[in-house]
Parts: C-alpha cells; sequence; structure tokens
C-alpha cells in the first residue's frame, strides 16, 4: 500500500484464449511493477481455448498467474463446468443484471493490500444490440450501490456493452458514486480515458489482450468470409504473433473512493511464444 493512501489497479480487456492467458503469464508480473499496482482485474470471458466461456481449471491458472479478479460478460455461461465454480469462488463475477437464480454473484470483495476496506469489483452487461431482456443496468447498479457503499468508496465496474452510448450513459450517470467505470465486449479500446466531473474514471473500452492482427483476437479468415457470403462460418483463435496487451491502469484516493487517474496501457509483443500443452482446460 502506497503512503499517500492511493489503490493502483491493472484491468485487462477481454482475454482472448491461450494467447491472452500466455500474455498474462509472461507480462503481468512485470507491468504489475511497471505500475506499482496494488490489485489485478482481468475480463476472463473469452479465456478458453476456442475464445468463448472460461472453465475453472483457466480461472483457477489466471489467479496463480497473479490475478485478484475475473469479470465476465455474455459468455460466462458458455462452459457448464464454470456454473458451481462461479457460485463458490469469491475472486468471479458474472453480469449483475442476469436474473434471479442464474450462478454466481455480480459482486465481489477484493482486499488491497495494507488497508483495512476491500476494493469493490462489480460487472454489468449492456441491452443495446445484445440481450435486451436482461435487467436494466441502471436500475440493477442503484439497487446494488445501497449495499456496496455500506462495505467500501473504492468501486471498480466493468460494463460489458456493445453500445458505446450506453457505455458513456452508465458513466455519466454514476460519475462520482463509482471509482471507476470501464468498458469491455467490442475488444477495441478506446482513447477516451479520463476522469469525469465529479471524480469517476471512465473509458469506453479498454480493449483485448490477444493476437494483434485478427479480429477481435479470431482468425480473420471465416469471419470475413462470413461478411462476404453470409454463410456461417467457425470462428478460431488466432495465435500468431503480433500478439497485444491493452488494459487500463487506474489511482483511486482510498480517503475518498474518486479517481486520481487513468492510463490507457496499450503494449505490443512480436516474438511470444507458447506451447498449448501449458495451457490445459
Amino acid at each position: 500500500m502506497h503512503a499517500d493512501n492511493v489503490v493502483k489497479v491493472l484491468f485487462f480487456g477481454d482475454l482472448v484464449g491461450i494467447p491472452g492467458r500466455a500474455l498474462m503469464r509472461s507480462h503481468l508480473g512485470a507491468l504489475k511493477a511497471k505500475y506499482k499496482a496494488d490489485l489485478i482485474i482481468v475480463n476472463g470471458e473469452n479465456a478458453a481455448k476456442n475464445g468463448r466461456g472460461l472453465t475453472p481449471r483457466v480461472a483457477e491458472q489466471l489467479y496463480q498467474d497473479g490475478v485478484d479478479c475475473i469479470t465476465t460478460g455474455n459468455h460466462v455461461f458458455q462452459k457448464k463446468e464454470l456454473f458451481d465454480f462461479l457460485s463458490s469462488s469469491k475472486n468471479i463475477v458474472r453480469p449483475l443484471n442476469y436474473p434471479t437464480g442464474c450462478p454466481g454473484t455480480g459482486c465481489a470483495f477484493i482486499p488491497i493490500p495494507g488497508l483495512g476496506k476491500p476494493l469493490a469489483v462489480l460487472n454489468l452487461q449492456g441491452r443495446v444490440f445484445m440481450r435486451e431482456l436482461l435487467l436494466c443496468p441502471f436500475k440493477t447498479l442503484e439497487t446494488v450501490l445501497t449495499f456496496v457503499s455500506t462495505k467500501t468508496n473504492c468501486i471498480f465496474v466493468d460494463f460489458h456493452a456493445e453500445a458505446s452510448s450506453e457505455k458513456v450513459g452508465l458513466g455519466l450517470y454514476f460519475d462520482g458514486r463509482v471509482s471507476c467505470i470501464a468498458g469491455t465486449h467490442t475488444h477495441i479500446q478506446t482513447a477516451d480515458n479520463r476522469i469525469l466531473a465529479n471524480g469517476t474514471a471512465y473509458i469506453t473500452d479498454a480493449g483485448m489482450c490477444g493476437a494483434l492482427n485478427g479480429m477481435l483476437g479470431m482468425k480473420k479468415e471465416p469471419i470475413l468470409s462470413m461478411m462476404l457470403s453470409q454463410m456461417p462460418h467457425k470462428f478460431v483463435v488466432e495465435v500468431e504473433p503480433p500478439f497485444c496487451i491493452n488494459g487500463i491502469c487506474v489511482t483511486i484516493d482510498s480517503s475518498s473512493g474518486q479517481a486520481c487517474s487513468i492510463e490507457r496501457i496499450h503494449e505490443v509483443f512480436d516474438n511470444v511464444s507458447f506451447d498449448e500443452r501449458d495451457f490445459p482446460e
């Protein structure tokens, strides 16, 4: 914990397949040291080998590699073996606005080293161009904050949504009531990181961790063929370099819960190699 009572959080956008996990294993320690980070959060909903979903074994590997909390999104229930794990693990969250009865929880309280309060990590999913039958993310967060704010004023929100307008809307509506709102899902890092008027750090999309020259971390050929022909194709994770790590570093004043800064992370690696056998599922 830093002497000035700030909390530094690294958040990395969607890890895509084994390349995303390999990047975390190879570079997370160096990035944590570089930014003097206290906590690491990653969006892991695409971390399975095929780029869809997450398994308990993959989640445990990420914890071992130094990740403190895993957020998810619309692919969270892709792997049925994750269902029980979602309900038993305190360090993984699924979107809060899924219906009551879904496995897991949408809020985790992660202890901040050297501080007598946790960081609350919340996950929400958008409805515009996505699953409109979900509960309203605005009203859901409003309700949950009534409880969360009694535990801590350091609150991080991963808003997994398609439309930039919906993400900006959530950021402006909750400005000053949470420490950070970071968008995920589009896999394209945006350049609008800023501190909003009332002290909330905001970015429309943190980006992804995976193959830079694919399409959203997937091989481009099947996707382009689908776009041209309108015929279904199987998407496949791109495993050829270059690879990129996208995310943010957020500094939070632990006394006020307001953000002091938000910095984009975008690093490209040309020579990352990995053996898929080292990343079992």
